[in-house]
């Protein structure tokens, strides 16, 4: 189990820095006016969404899935941090969704938000690790 625990982890962090980091590349590219950084923006964008992001979010989701089935949820498959800790879950993974949404707006030049929406949106991962942690660690309920 703490092998799987250990690789849920690893992968989830490398999500997580590719949800902190994408909303940022949008926000400098929704800043952008030059063809030659959109380029470049669009690069770094897909290649850290595809590369990156999405390789994360899967290996994270199957090693949590994992634990859950070799007796993780008949342990704590009853108490409210367990669900609180899954809703989050599901927010990120909506999240991230709509990060590719973002990224293919980007991609076809329709992005239709300011750089200020999207550093109000680099906030949303930020706040689902907060909870998601204290969760996992302190179990409040």
């Amino acid at each position: 189990m703490l092998w799987l625990k250990a690789f849920h982890l690893i992968f989830m962090v490398t999500w997580f820095a590719g949800l902190f980091y994408l909303p940022r590349l949008f926000v400098y590219h929704a800043m952008s006016t030059d063809e030659i950084s959109n380029d470049r923006f669009k690069v770094m964008e897909r290649k850290l969404f595809f590369g990156i992001m999405t390789p994360g979010m899967i290996a994270t989701l199957i090693f949590g899935i994992w634990m859950l089935s070799t007796g993780g949820w008949a342990m704590y498959g009853h108490s409210g941090w367990l669900h609180a800790k899954l809703l989050l879950l599901l927010g990120l993974v909506i999240y991230h969704y709509y990060c590719g949404v973002w990224l293919q707006l980007f991609k076809h030049d329709c992005n239709m938000h300011s750089h200020i929406y999207y550093r109000w949106m680099n906030e949303v991962p930020v706040l689902c690790l907060l909870g998601i942690i204290i969760l996992a660690v302190v179990k409040p309920f």
